[in-house]
């Protein structure tokens, strides 16, 4: 099968999130099955379509220039970010797909919605077009400082494309229910989880975490790492990183961008004027072969998110063998299952993460037996190649008008 990934978000250079993540997987892992997989990805700057080869994988980037562009680049000025992204990218991915198809006939195109990378291609081409859901606007959006005008026509954008898609597929049970409760999809969705290349995860280089950031040696450490924003449970982490260290001996070790200075201005002057058996440590923005290192060599990762779907930050932790303590949102109870590969703590609850938090810190077996067992969930249910044998059969389903 000859496939195509679109992705704005891609490694290296538009490496953002969950969702390039994903990408960088899922186009691995069709390959290892033998399939022809290309990538096209965005581009930071204008520039006509470009291709490279990584790993087998196709890589395409491109980004459109010209009077329409410039006129979307207007969007700004009325703070309309989000929106103004999403259409630049409709217009980016229709282009970009239209320079392809003149050299290649594709099967399947598979596209997430949270870009609206199908805005303009699902109803504007009759390429045999998937859309996974990921992250919609309309639901991650009101957590974020935006206009609410920004939120109605981003969420209008990604609609369009999820509206056109010849077949839709989810990372989690709980996201296929949402759409169809709250967005209003009354169409078949194939749930799909996430998937992570073990060896490659495995290979990744590895520093002495402790000993490179100068943390307590003879310390436990509790690890979040992600984006330091309110979605993630950030202005949670200040009552929690209190309480805990104010009674326990233990390194509080945060990583991530702190684009909001919910760190700066807000946890770390609160933790400072407080009395602390622990130690609080913000490490700042770091690459993915250093937060590796640190989840390996951690003995806790938090995961406090107000709303997650099937986030890779978990999936890694539970590769690394990780005690979990995370949200009982969203699609986290599919991944963790309390008390058994993790611990879930009650949805913004500061006081709910604590206990669960002292539970661990106090047992190191019980970390080590709920390490062991979700790192055994990732490779019965979450490796990449699960993943693409899955999306492969949904593919031939879709071909065959089974969807």
């Amino acid at each position: 099968m000859k496939v195509l990934l679109l992705s704005f978000e891609y490694p290296a250079e538009t490496g953002f999130g969950g969702i390039g993540t994903y990408t960088w997987y899922h186009a691995r892992a069709l390959v290892k099955l033998g399939h022809e997989v290309h990538v096209l990805a965005g581009a930071l700057a204008t520039t006509a379509l470009r291709t490279s080869e990584h790993d087998g994988v196709i890589v395409h980037r491109y980004r459109s220039g010209g009077a329409v562009m410039r006129s979307l680049a207007l969007l700004a000025r009325p703070r309309l970010w989000w929106t103004r992204n999403r259409l630049e990218n409709a217009l980016c991915m229709y282009r970009g797909l239209a320079a392809l198809r003149r050299q290649h006939r594709y099967d399947v195109v598979e596209m997430p919605e949270c870009g609206a990378e199908g805005m303009l291609i699902n109803h504007l081409t009759r390429a045999m077009t998937v859309v996974r859901l990921h992250s919609p606007a309309r639901l991650i959006m009101p957590y974020y400082d935006v206009r609410s005008v920004d939120i109605t026509l981003c969420a209008f954008a990604e609609q369009r494309g999820i509206g056109g898609a010849r077949a839709l597929s989810s990372c989690s049970a709980f996201l296929a229910g949402e759409a169809s409760e709250k967005l209003g999809v009354r169409r078949s969705i194939r749930v799909i989880p996430n998937g992570i290349d073990l060896d490659l995860f495995d290979a990744s280089e590895q520093i002495d975490f402790r000993r490179s950031f100068d943390l307590p040696a003879d310390r436990p450490i509790i690890f979040f790492a992600g984006r330091l924003e309110r979605r993630k449970g950030i202005h949670l982490c200040r009552d929690i990183a209190a309480a805990i260290l104010e009674r326990h001996d233990v390194a509080f070790v945060m990583a991530g961008q702190d684009l909001f200075d919910h760190a700066t201005d807000d946890l770390l002057p609160h933790l400072a004027a407080r009395s602390l058996k622990g130690s609080i440590h913000y490490l700042g923005r770091l690459d993915l072969d250093t937060v590796r290192s640190g989840l390996r060599q951690s003995d806790i990762f938090l995961l406090p998110s107000l709303w997650e779907n099937c986030p890779y930050s978990c999936l890694e932790a539970m590769a690394a063998g990780r005690a979990i303590v995370s949200s009982d949102q969203g699609g986290m109870p599919e991944l963790i299952r309390d008390g058994e590969n993790g611990l879930l703590a009650t949805n913004g609850s500061a006081a709910s993460y604590v206990a669960a938090l002292e539970r661990l810190i106090a047992d190191s077996a019980l970390r080590l037996q709920l390490g062991n067992e979700a790192r055994a969930s990732i490779r019965r249910r979450h490796t990449d190649v699960f993943t693409a044998r899955q999306s492969i059969e949904y593919y031939t389903d879709c071909l065959r008008g089974a969807a």
